[in-house]
């Protein structure tokens, strides 16, 4: 995914702030070091949504299957049809709020289970995502990815020369 000319003026002033970046050489070389220093997970941490959690792993880690049961019709639909890909891409609001309906309820059970699921729908950013992000990257309010995976030295290249 080719970055936005704002994303490209983000990403060189980042460069520019960091003096080890800074000083690469303007090649395709220096470029190169520095996407891969960028790749490197953000230090501190910085927490974002996941885009394409498995079901599967919110499934075998840490479900409590007596609670599913004990949900309303409603609610139990909501979670089905949310989970019925395969995937669930939790970085958007409503996916979210349709997990907080889903297992929402009265006690500590649900808002544990409500946890639990949570849990999975989270990672750490590397500089890269984090550099684009929009929020506090926290694990109790992660930030949404404007961008995910990782830039090429091409992409850096541009970046520097905008």
């Amino acid at each position: 995914m080719a970055l936005t000319l704002q994303q490209q003026q983000t990403l060189k002033t980042y460069i520019l702030s960091v003096p080890e970046l800074a000083a690469q050489p303007m090649n395709s070389d220096g470029a190169d070091a520095i996407a891969t220093a960028i790749r490197q997970p953000a230090v501190p941490a910085f927490t974002v949504w996941k885009t394409n959690v498995s079901v599967d792993e919110i499934m075998r880690n840490g479900m409590n299957w007596t609670l599913v049961d004990g949900i309303t019709v409603g609610k139990a639909r909501i979670w089905e049809w949310m989970s019925r890909l395969g995937t669930i891409d939790v970085s958007k609001l409503n996916i979210r709020a349709g997990i907080d309906e889903a297992w929402k309820g009265i006690g500590t059970d649900m808002v544990t289970q409500r946890a639990n699921i949570y849990t999975h729908c989270k990672r750490d950013a590397t500089i890269t995502e984090k550099l684009f992000a929009t929020g506090t990257g926290t694990v109790a309010s992660p930030a949404t990815m404007g961008f995910e995976g990782s830039l090429s030295w091409q992409d850096v290249e541009a970046a520097r020369a905008v």
